[in-house]
């Protein structure tokens, strides 16, 4: 599932792309498994956010969309 992380909160993805000009026919982020297709991956370093307390290595697949936010595949 993707979800869209904003400071110290997690937003389900419709709340977000429904008004954005990258998303797909059903106002959803471009997902194919793996590859966020509207925006690019993001480096395990760039993980380090206060949102998290977990470890590096145990956090979700992180990727910035087109629009700036931070998406994040937490399955």
């Amino acid at each position: 599932m993707l979800v869209i992380i904003m400071k110290n909160q997690l937003l389900p993805t419709h709340k977000v792309c429904q008004a954005c000009l990258m998303a797909d026919q059903s106002g959803q982020p471009r997902w194919q498994p793996g590859k966020l297709r509207c925006g690019r991956a993001l480096t395990q370093s760039a993980f380090t956010q206060p949102a998290f307390t977990q470890s590096i290595d145990s956090q979700p697949e992180q990727y910035e969309c087109q629009m700036g936010f931070r998406v994040a595949n937490i399955d």
